[in-house]
């Protein structure tokens, strides 16, 4: 027993560091990730590192049969921090480690994310640009982990949400500017953005209104000004970026949607205006639920959360799912993301659960996290579908998750750019 188990391992090994030539995979079901439906007895035939084509019943070929799962595209999460996890200690940890220890943490969050079959995510905020040296370290395949578009430093202003010294003693605090990420003026906003292309994130991310885990008193006041707005989403354009915004209040997620960002993050106070105007203008909303059920969870442990984060998460945490279920029946675009690092990593998969739950059917929550969301990080041409041509991002469960959502947390074959990861 032993031996099969170093050999089963051996070769997973070879095959996460070798691409197969030619594999045929029978999937006793598969979602495409395009319709809205199970697919029944389908091969997948992947050359290298995509997808050759889709052929019915099991192929002669076969080199890998999954007959009694479910095979999908991997995963997309629109919404992580990956080099980093929420903790009682989260706030002190800044004064105490250097870059390289989140670098080192984000090691097994990276490798935790994949292997639950979320083969690409969208980070959304680090510090000391430690997000985009991962994303790097993995591309050239020095680490395991997700496909990772990130946003380099989040964009806030003084005091806001993203401000990298709020809380901190006056010796501490200094005076940030747009190289780290605080505006206060178009100008300012402007040269931030520009500091993002320098830095080689993917994306940007602002801080439209207060937000919860921050050390300010507000986690819903507006943040920005329509003239910073602007600035973010002229800059943004000319530099080829999308822009996501985090949103709890209703006055900052207006004014972000007007001035066009891509998606809103959170959305906890959305009014029936706001999914009016984000449906108009094609807005996707990225809910986030399970990182306010985390939130108001921990906010009832003493201790865990400052007296000042305490009451933002009890208040604004059990928010999320219902204006998810307003969303959804207004028919905003639905994105999936999950906050996770707020959330622990690799737990990625409940959020379908919360979903569920909130009332969207589990095919459509399923495809959320596929074309879509590849669609709002402008990576459809590649990603969120098996379909001939796309990178062969694959992963498969036991059963049929439409009629057991649950079934998502048993993910047991991952497949990332054409290579096995999980089997």
């Amino acid at each position: 027993m032993i031996a099969l188990k170093r050999l089963t391992a051996a070769m997973l090994l070879l095959c996460a560091h070798g691409a197969l030539a030619q594999t045929f995979i029978h999937c006793g079901r598969m979602i495409d990730g395009v319709a809205l439906a199970v697919h029944e007895d389908k091969t997948i035939e992947i050359r290298d590192n995509r997808i050759a084509a889709v052929h019915d019943g099991r192929h002669e070929q076969t080199t890998l049969a999954l007959t009694g799962s479910t095979c999908m595209p991997g995963l997309i999460d629109a919404h992580v921090h990956i080099v980093w996890e929420q903790s009682p200690t989260a706030f002190s940890d800044r004064f105490r480690l250097d870059p390289a220890d989140y670098a080192l943490g984000a090691v097994r969050y990276a490798e935790r994310t994949l292997l639950a079959g979320f083969t690409t995510v969208r980070d959304l905020g680090s510090n000391d640009n430690v997000s985009i040296n991962l994303r790097d370290a993995i591309a050239r395949g020095h680490i395991l982990g997700p496909r990772v578009l990130t946003a380099g430093k989040s964009l806030a202003t003084t005091g806001g949400h993203a401000d990298p010294s709020n809380g901190v003693n006056a010796a501490l605090t200094g005076n940030p500017g747009p190289r780290e990420g605080v505006v206060n003026s178009a100008a300012d906003a402007a040269q931030a953005v520009r500091q993002r292309y320098k830095d080689r994130a993917d994306l940007i991310k602002i801080t439209a209104t207060g937000g919860v885990l921050s050390e300010a008193t507000s986690g819903m006041n507006a943040q920005f000004t329509d003239e910073e707005l602007r600035a973010v989403i002229d800059t943004a354009q000319d530099y080829g970026f999308k822009v996501a915004a985090h949103a709890h209040g209703v006055e900052g997620m207006k004014r972000a949607v007007l001035a066009g960002v891509d998606s809103i993050e959170h959305g906890s106070y959305m009014d029936l205006e706001t999914m009016r105007l984000m449906k108009e203008r094609g807005t996707a909303l990225v809910p986030t639920i399970m990182a306010g059920k985390f939130v108001a969870e921990m906010a009832e442990t003493e201790g865990y959360f400052s007296e000042t984060v305490r009451p933002k998460a009890r208040a604004i945490g059990p928010l999320i799912q219902n204006t998810f279920a307003r969303a959804y029946e207004e028919g905003v675009l639905i994105v999936f993301g999950t906050d996770s690092g707020v959330s622990p990593h690799g737990e990625n998969w409940k959020e379908f659960g919360y979903m569920v739950e909130a009332g969207m059917p589990e095919i459509e929550s399923l495809t959320a996290a596929m074309l879509p969301a590849a669609v709002l990080l402008d990576r459809a041409d590649e990603l969120g579908s098996i379909e001939a041509g796309k990178l062969a991002d694959i992963i498969a469960v036991p059963g049929d998750p439409t009629e057991d959502i649950a079934l998502m947390g048993q993910v047991h074959f991952v497949m990332k750019d054409g290579r096995i990861y999980k089997q």
